[in-house]
């Protein structure tokens, strides 16, 4: 019975403790980067260009299904 109750006492409150450092490393090194109207609109032409690029290639996997000729 006195193992569990060490365990709760000192682990248990470690591993929340690690976990909230974790965290707050984490948030801090997302929101270090100070965005640019640059850096935003760079942003936003990926993006474009990514979801232009996924639309092109459905349409030709598409087509290329049609064409399959299945077993």
């Amino acid at each position: 019975m006195i193992p569990w109750i060490i365990l709760a006492v000192v682990a248990v409150p470690l591993v929340v403790a690690g976990f909230v450092v974790t965290r707050r490393n984490t948030r801090s090194a997302e929101t270090s980067v100070a965005e640019t109207a640059e850096s935003q609109a760079r942003t936003e032409r990926e993006l474009a260009d990514a979801e232009e690029y996924e639309a092109k290639w459905h349409e030709e996997d598409n087509e290329r299904f049609h064409r399959e000729r299945l077993p």
